[in-house]
């Protein structure tokens, strides 16, 4: 249906190409220490497929693994699994990819590679005795992990099972119907995990009976039966399975004589004396089961089983996608259904790569994938990915673009000339009728038609045919409002297709016929993760609604996504765990979709946490306390609200000894009361309302053998150490040498000839620090002291003096170096750690885990050691290295930047003692929506054509990831509705657009929205342009085009930009343009005469500064000896840097001025905000005027424009003399000591005996 006939003989030359897995991984438990082989094969018919295997979404690199090999047929074979308490780098989802080259690729199912625990039996066979007829269960419980695993024997022989002997999920066995042959030793076995292991061995033996009946569920682990998850097993009882649909119901009675049992409701099969087998379990079988008993003696029921409907069910099925060829331009669709329970969520893929939804790729009726306008990039293979919590399925079909000009033979004749008179007889708001006349020379009888058509400033091309040969006429539906389109006929005979017509650009109506909003819309969260939602029929609107289109927006990231019902309420399954989301709906009549209702925000609602508390950390605070720190969980697995944490301790390992304490949201807590010199372990869980989630692992901290002293200060720290940079000083210590004493942290201070300038607290842990945003060529003075919970100890002092600013860039610093400043170091050097691995968790967390070798093999940290984390990005090259402190072997590092790699290592500190620091591990972190928009956005006309704007911008600051396109909004109406604006999407390689055939003296606003391969990011600021009143007003020169001011952000004009802002702009139709380039001429020569004098003066000013430094620095050392002071003596003054102490005062510019403006100095405006904008350059200059009479003299005070940017850090207070003069500013000073604005926004320096211009 998708070609004319005619066309249909072309494609046998375009045969689909036969790709696909003839086997897939599975769900694998693995021994450690064992093999885990997971099967991948690919079959195609016209080459070898390559095969490649993804680890959590993440290729692998195989080539150079010793321990995971890829096999001739694609499977993976792991040898030797590793798995321990720490590093477990085997588990986890495994995926094949095969790819064809120059044809494309196929996915495979996901599987996980799950590593077994060791086997431990939590009940075991037990002596019993059992009637003749009579029913016995034989316990054997094991981890649930291991179920699948266990087999019963009987004297040391395989126990064959059926229909009399049934081994239920747990594990156990029921015996039914017992009979001499039953009597005997019986053991459970676990194997094929590692080596095997055997239970206790019970002897069954038969006994006479007395009358009495005994019934129930009795000893029968019924207990999972009654939770939210129903067990279905196979009858083999050998393996647990939740695909096969078969459900067991034990239910067993003993007496004598032997008693009956009987099932009400359902579908009734009794096994094994009296169990219920249901086979095929489907919804109906929901329902209340009865297990009735009955003897001779007393019929009684046992007891009522309420069955809920079966859940979970892997996704099945009911529709695969089916290989579709095509030609460019037309429209296809895939479709696919499945069913499942919980409901699956349907994703599809493109050659490997998942689709986003667009105007051209669309998710219609819940699972089916559109395709609008083919072109041949659509080309290749397209898979449904179904999955929900009970598994996942595939389903792949190819898609191919057949050749638009099929070879025709020379004797052949096409139609020709094009098609003539092609007119649109009927232009409505949501569709075009379009009427033509058969080409002159048709050369055939059944012409067919093809037409063609394409939204205006697109690529894509859609295609509709005519119905029956002869027609020439079609109606194209489903149509934008009021928007330009382009279209063109092609007629076909039985040869082929003829020429095409010349495109006939035809625009639709506005939108006048459409239904109103849907009234009464109400959105009810359900459960967790559905919403229910409801409205009513529109109040107005033409014609019958024929679909509503359900919007809704994930509120966390912003993405807007839609989905289409025919009925008046729909539920929203597969939503996440306590978030909001806003909905609307539109309804559609045949006119096209009506008004969109307002937002209704829901939260869907909470739930325990699903994930444990970060970064459990440990700290001893004495012999009888230890202090807890910890994270929250991750925001997406919080689930809902915090409302506190549960705190589980013991005492070593005894678990009987637990104790546990519930506390409110705050992170950390101290436990005191503990006994000295005693090991204890602890683990953390957060609760919400809902109930507690998942706790961390235990951590292990000894308490100390004997308190220390924190009756008095610290010493002096033993060593002080710093290395200056350009911009910054690298500070490193070591801890007072008497150590029984309490250090609780450390203070830094520091500041230009004086150490009380700025002050750093630090954590004791703590051994460097960089002191960064210094000065260069300046001398700085810094000091450290230990404190404690009784104050601050004695400092110890140090300076330095930062490199000048002509020196190369800060090298990269590795702090690790600041141990070889240590005047005293370490006779035995702790070993740094190992097997540093980065798994990226999301895109802005990674989790970092490592081994210690010091440790024994278990990994158990028994002291008080500590590691610190320590990670950078090199982008830009100088960021600076951020580190946290932890007790455990894992870090989770958080808040990092989305796409970008990032380097750890990890060091050892143990007392006095530290490590090296470790091989450095990398990770990059995953993708994420753009989280801002396209910046610089600017729309000029183009010369020569006013109806035509070029819209340029820059790409987002924080793109999150590769820029896949762009999408340009455009309107008249600025606070129109999103969906109402006309869209223009660009590839994501390009950073400008034409946008053509705009209305003349029209303004248009624009925003444009950026894409990556997660999603939409936000929306720029609207950005308004008028176009011209005609073509004559379009020139070059940006002042004639009647340029605003206004729209430049702020902070961003420099002085001849304010100058011009204030000047008023030419009158239309005079020759103004020489004179402005007149002004900008002068302005640029006194602007360079300026900066050529300030640079000269600054070299002048900067060798007398340092040469009279020079000077003070040699007189203070022949009097002083030192500029280092270890502060031994309570009479110790730190020394006097103070540079110029004469006459001068240094004044920190970001304090409030003085109200009084005549008393004190006017500091220059920090940024552009700090000027009142002007409107227009008449009125501002009107307003000057009127100034002028007390503004002619100023002194002692700045005048406010004279930066726009933040301006010098410290000015000296002798007052300069500023006057107004015409335009300008005229000020003369003594000295400008330091001055620090940018020079492109900034006349730069007011030098001795000098003065300098400055427009206002």
């Amino acid at each position: 249906s998708l070609l004319p006939p005619h066309l249909w003989r072309h494609a046998i030359y375009f045969g689909i190409v036969p790709f696909w897995f003839t086997s897939e991984p599975q769900d694998t438990m693995a021994v450690r220490g064992g093999l885990a082989l997971l099967n991948c094969s690919a079959h195609s018919d016209s080459a070898v497929a390559r095969v490649e295997w993804k680890k959590d979404g993440t290729f692998m690199t195989l080539a150079s693994d010793e321990r995971r090999k890829l096999l001739a047929d694609g499977s993976l074979l792991i040898s030797q699994v590793v798995h321990s308490k720490h590093n477990k780098p085997d588990e986890g989802t495994y995926q094949c990819v095969a790819t064809i080259d120059n044809l494309g690729s196929i996915s495979s199912r996901v599987a996980r590679l799950s590593v077994a625990g060791m086997p431990r039996f939590t009940s075991q066979p037990a002596p019993a005795a059992v009637r003749p007829g009579d029913s016995q269960v034989l316990p054997c419980d094991i981890n649930p992990d291991l179920a699948p695993f266990t087999r019963w024997e009987k004297d040391r022989q395989s126990l064959e099972l059926g229909s009399r002997l049934v081994q239920l999920p747990s594990g156990a066995l029921l015996i039914s119907n017992a009979s001499e042959s039953d009597a005997g030793q019986y053991r459970c076995l676990v194997e094929n995990v590692g080596q095997t292991k055997a239970s206790e061995e019970a002897q069954l033996q038969l006994t006479p009976g007395k009358h009495s009946v005994r019934g129930g569920l009795g000893k029968l682990p019924l207990g999972h039966l009654l939770n939210n998850q129903c067990v279905m097993e196979a009858i083999r009882g050998d393996t647990l399975v939740v695909d096969t649909g078969v459900l067991l119901l034990p239910c067993a009675a003993t007496g004598f004589p032997t008693p009956s049992v009987r099932w009400i409701g359902g579908r009734r099969e009794v096994v094994a004396g009296g169990s219920l087998l249901i086979s095929n379990l489907t919804e109906e079988d929901a329902g209340l089961y009865t297990c009735v008993i009955t003897s001779l003696i007393n019929p009684k029921p046992l007891t009522n089983l309420s069955l809920p409907s079966p859940s979970p069910a892997p996704p099945q099925f009911v529709k695969r996608p089916a290989n579709i060829y095509a030609h460019e331009s037309m429209d296809i669709i895939f479709q696919c259904e499945v069913t499942g329970s919980p409901a699956p969520t349907i994703k599809w893929v493109k050659n490997g790569d998942a689709v986003i939804p667009s105007d051209y790729f669309k998710i219609v009726r819940e699972h089916n994938l559109q395709v609008l306008g083919l072109v041949k990039s659509d080309e290749g293979f397209y898979q449904c990915l179904a999955e929900n919590d009970a598994g996942n399925i595939q389903a792949s079909a190819q898609l191919i673009i057949l050749d638009p000009n099929p070879p025709v033979a020379s004797h052949l004749t096409l139609p020709s000339p094009p098609p003539p008179d092609v007119v649109a007889s009927l232009v409505s708001t949501r569709f075009i009728k379009l009427t033509w006349r058969p080409p002159a020379e048709p050369h055939g009888d059944d012409l067919t038609y093809s037409v063609f058509y394409s939204q205006e400033g697109t690529s894509r091309e859609r295609v509709l045919n005519t119905s029956r040969p002869g027609e020439m006429q079609v109606t194209i539906q489903n149509l934008m409002p009021d928007t330009k389109y382009r279209f063109r006929v092609v007629a076909h005979n039985s040869n082929g297709a003829g020429e095409s017509s010349a495109a006939l650009p035809v625009a639709t109506q506005a939108e006048v016929q459409v239904p109103g909003p849907a009234p009464s819309l109400q959105a009810v969260a359900n459960t967790p993760t559905s919403v229910s939602l409801s409205w009513d029929t529109p109040l107005t609107g033409n014609g019958e609604i024929l679909i509503y289109k359900l919007y809704y927006t994930d509120q966390s990231l912003g993405t807007e996504e839609d989905l289409e019902t025919d009925t008046l309420s729909y539920t929203m399954n597969g939503l996440k765990k306590f978030t909001e989301y806003s909905f609307r709906v539109v309804a559609y009549n045949k006119h096209g979709p009506g008004v969109s209702t307002q937002d209704v925000n829901v939260r869907t609602l909470s739930d325990v946490p699903s994930s444990p508390p970060q970064n459990l950390s440990l700290e001893v605070q004495n012999s009888k306390s230890i202090m807890l720190r910890w994270q929250p969980p991750p925001p997406g697995t919080q689930n809902g609200e915090i409302l506190g944490y549960k705190i589980r301790y013991r005492k070593g390992t005894r678990k009987s000894e637990a104790a546990e304490i519930t506390r409110d949201t705050n992170l950390y807590l101290l436990i005191d009361g503990l006994e000295r010199g005693t090991e204890y372990t602890f683990r953390v869980s957060a609760a919400t309302l809902n109930g507690t989630g998942p706790a961390t692992e235990w951590n292990t901290a000894e308490t100390f053998e004997s308190d220390l002293d924190e009756t008095q200060v610290p010493d002096i720290p033993s060593s002080l150490h710093v290395r200056p940079l350009v911009n910054s000083i690298v500070v490193s210590w070591t801890p007072p040498e008497n150590q029984d004493i309490v250090v609780r942290g450390y203070s830094i201070g520091y500041g230009i000839g004086s150490p009380h300038a700025q002050t750093i607290k630090l954590d004791y842990k703590q051994r460097y620090y960089s002191i960064d945003n210094l000065d260069a060529s300046s001398h700085y003075v810094i000091t450290l002291k230990a404190f404690n919970k009784v104050g601050e100890g004695i400092p110890v002092y140090e300076s330095a003096i930062t490199r000048p600013q002509s020196d190369p860039l800060d090298p990269v610093v590795d702090l690790s170096t600041h141990a070889s400043y240590d005047s005293v170091p370490d006779p035995s050097p702790m070993l740094p750690p190992v097997g540093v691995q980065a798994s990226v968790l999301s895109h802005d967390t990674i989790k970092v885990t490592w081994a210690d070798n010091s440790l024994p093999k278990n990994q158990k940290i028994t002291d008080a050691r500590y590691y610190t984390v320590r990670w950078k990005t090199n982008i830009p090259a100088n960021t600076k290295m951020k580190t946290a402190n932890t007790t455990s072997l894992n870090y989770m590092v958080t808040g990092l930047k989305p796409n970008t790699l990032y380097e750890f290592t990890v060091m050892i500190t143990k007392g006095r003692r530290s490590s090296g620091w470790s091989m450095t591990a990398q990770g990059t972190t995953f993708e994420t929506i753009p989280s801002s928009a396209p910046k610089d956005v600017t729309v000029v006309s183009k010369e020569g054509k006013p109806r035509t704007i070029i819209v340029n911008w820059q790409p987002p600051s924080e793109a999150n990831g590769k820029i896949t396109g762009y999408i340009i909004y455009y309107s008249t109406d600025v606070n129109a509705e999103v969906h109402d604006w006309v869209i223009e999407p660009v590839v994501g390689n390009r950073l400008t657009h034409q946008i053509q055939e705009l209305t003349l003296d029209t303004a248009y606003y624009f925003k444009i929205q950026a894409r990556n391969s997660k999603g939409m990011g936000p929306m720029s600021e609207a950005v308004q342009f008028r176009t011209p009143k005609s073509k004559e007003e379009v020139t070059s020169t940006p002042f004639a085009l009647g340029f605003n001011w206004t729209n430049i952000p702020p902070g961003s004009l420099n002085v001849i930009q304010l100058y011009h802002r204030m000047s008023p702009p030419p009158t239309s139709g005079k020759p103004g343009g020489a004179d402005n380039i007149l002004v900008i001429v002068i302005i640029i020569s006194v602007g360079a005469f300026t900066i050529i004098v300030v640079v000269v003066g600054a070299f002048l000013c900067t060798r007398r500064t340092t040469s009279h430094q020079k000077k003070k620095r040699a007189a203070s050392k022949s009097t002083n000896g030192s500029h280092k002071y270890k502060g031994n003596s309570k009479d110790l003054k730190p020394p006097d840097l103070w540079i110029h102490h004469e006459r001068l005062e240094l004044k920190p510019m970001d304090k409030s001025p003085d109200p009084n403006p005549a008393m004190t100095d006017t500091p220059i405006p920090r940024s552009s905000q700090d000027i009142t904008p002007a409107d227009s350059g008449l009125d501002s200059v009107t307003h000057l005027q009127q100034q002028q009479p007390r503004r002619n003299s100023y002194r002692g005070q700045w005048p406010k424009p004279f930066c726009l940017l933040p301006g010098p850090r410290y000015v000296q207070r002798s007052r300069p003399i500023c006057r107004l003069m015409s335009d300008v500013f005229v000020c003369t000073t003594s000295l400008l000591l330091r001055h620090t604005c940018p020079p492109l926004n900034c006349i730069k320096g007011v030098l001795r005996g000098e003065s300098a211009a400055l427009p206002i």
